[in-house]
């Protein structure tokens, strides 16, 4: 698995050629209903078990306690996306989605290596436009068939949450709840600004307002989900130690060894700090159980699932840290993000 600023390979520091309009080194590839393209760079995020495929110090507001599920509780036999997704199926919260249709749909292919690190990465994203909202879930760059955005271009969201690729259910449903709740005050978000700067000085200020969501004392571990340098930089000026995970192993960027088995090291883990990607590739339900189970703070940092994770707020996340399109990489102008805090149960 591929994560934004993981050293587990050593990438190009060049954008990846595609069709589309190129933004920071990223190329864009889309398909719209209107027949306009947008471009768009690829998430962050990483696998830890299953099938897969700068910020103030501003305190976050906790989620409206509607946000989460009902019918699940964190020990439920059902998962608490496939909860929410049905949910959101049979119009319980908001608009039928039969009648709301995907307007665009595109994917971008990212390389990436900030100036001054040794390493790069790479990964690619599949967003979805449902009016003026868009969700998002990233893939492993190239594991998309050909035919999933055409398959996502002016279907209705009722479908497209019963589609056979996860990714594309999870973008569906991130756009359809981005839609009927976006990210403000009123429906628990506290946003937080990202100043202008090079990419490395955007990724770690945003870090920054990751790590300030753990309230942990120094010399606590964080398993990390999702090797981001910035965040592990973040951790490390806390006086936290981490254990960084990704599925493909490797090293940081600081040569500590990587671990492929993200439960298998939870247990020596005080805290969780997870990617949005785990949404897409199966792995955050077992992540989330064994927060659960063992009463261990998940935060979430999400550019993936930015409008589902919030919803999952004391049903085992403790706190998330949402990021939706447009990402902090696309560009060197000023930016947000939204935290969210809640609870442990």
């Amino acid at each position: 698995m591929t994560t934004t600023e993981t050293a587990t390979t050593g990438s190009a520091a060049a954008g990846t050629a595609a069709t589309g309009t190129a933004t920071l080194g990223s190329a864009t590839t889309g398909s719209a209903a209107a027949g306009t393209a947008t471009a768009e760079s690829a998430t962050t995020g990483t696998a830890a078990t299953g099938s897969a495929a700068a910020g103030t110090a501003t305190t976050g507001t906790a989620a409206p306690e509607s946000a989460a599920p009902e019918s699940a509780t964190p020990e439920s036999a059902t998962p608490l996306l496939d909860d929410l997704t049905l949910r959101v199926r049979a119009g319980a919260l908001g608009p039928d989605p039969a009648s709301r249709r995907i307007a665009v749909a595109f994917t971008t292919c990212q390389a990436v290596r900030h100036d001054g690190r040794g390493s790069g990465y790479r990964n690619e994203v599949l967003s979805l436009r449902l009016a003026e909202a868009v969700g998002s879930c990233a893939v492993e760059p190239g594991a998309l068939p050909d035919g999933a955005l055409d398959d996502c271009v002016g279907a209705d969201v009722a479908r497209l949450l019963e589609h056979p690729l996860l990714p594309v259910r999870v973008a569906a449903l991130d756009a359809y709840l981005m839609h009927i709740a976006p990210h403000s005050p009123d429906n628990g978000a506290c946003p937080v600004p990202l100043p202008a700067g090079t990419s490395l000085e955007k990724s770690r200020a945003r870090a920054r307002s990751v790590v300030e969501l753990l309230d942990l004392r120094p010399g606590a571990t964080v398993l990390v989900v999702g090797v981001v340098n910035s965040l592990l930089e973040a951790l490390r000026s806390r006086g936290l130690g981490y254990v960084p995970c990704d599925l493909k192993g490797g090293e940081t960027e600081f040569g500590e060894p990587v671990v492929g088995d993200a439960l298998a090291a939870a247990d020596r883990c005080d805290a969780l700090l997870v990617s949005g990607m785990t949404l897409g590739n199966g792995s955050f339900e077992p992540l989330r159980r064994h927060a659960v189970r063992h009463g261990k703070q998940l935060v979430m940092f999400a550019q993936t699932g930015s409008a589902v994770l919030p919803r999952f707020l004391a049903h085992g996340v403790s706190a998330v840290c949402a990021e939706p399109y447009p990402f902090f990489w696309l560009d060197g102008g000023p930016g947000v993000i939204h935290r969210y805090r809640g609870g442990v149960r």
